[in-house]
């Protein structure tokens, strides 16, 4: 759910950015721990590989990462979230 929540909101901002991607792929790499509270998510690695026709390294990257700021998924977990971003 949160690797096709990360790609909508990618999408969409570099829709903003007037960048139309040819393909987004997006995968979530979870740590799941036991804690005193039971098995929680402690993290989140995101990698997302685009293909992004016109895109400059600084305007990739800051569509990526303003969709993991503003994706809804990353917004609801209380968990340390870090993302791999691959412009191909």
């Amino acid at each position: 759910a949160h690797a096709a929540c990360f790609s909508m909101a990618f999408s969409g901002q570099l829709g903003q950015a007037n960048l139309k991607p040819e393909s987004i792929a997006t995968t979530a790499n979870l740590t799941l721990e036991k804690t005193d509270a039971g098995m929680t998510i402690t993290a989140i690695h995101l990698v997302v590989k685009a293909k992004v026709p016109g895109a400059d390294r600084a305007a990739f990257d800051k569509a990526a990462n303003n969709a993991k700021a503003g994706c809804p998924i990353s917004r609801l977990l209380n968990t340390k979230i870090t993302m791999e971003a691959v412009l191909e």
